[in-house]
């Protein structure tokens, strides 16, 4: 299980221990032992115990502390140069 701290929209963060890393294609995050800060059952928690889908539409920002999650590659992207619109910036300085 991976530890992480969860920023929920308007609420206070929550700690929670994954299930697994969460994917780019993921909707939902899938974790169990969800904790406020300071370690206490948050009130809208009956069941300590049970798993919990949080959608990511209710989510700000998932924190993974570094050294828990494993190393992603990042594929160097293909530099290509843009096109300059001068009609589109023409009427930007004109605005």
């Amino acid at each position: 299980m991976t530890r992480a701290v969860v920023h929920i929209f308007n609420d206070q963060p929550v700690v929670v221990d994954l299930v697994e890393t969460p994917k780019a294609s993921d909707i939902a995050l899938i974790c169990t032992n969800v904790r406020t800060l300071d370690g206490k059952r948050p009130v809208f928690i009956d069941h300590v115990d049970s798993t919990f889908v949080f959608p990511y539409a209710g989510i700000r920002f998932v924190e993974i502390p570094s050294g828990t999650a494993p190393a992603v590659e990042v594929e160097a992207a293909e530099t290509e140069e843009l096109e300059i619109d001068e009609a589109f910036l023409k009427r930007i300085r004109d605005a």
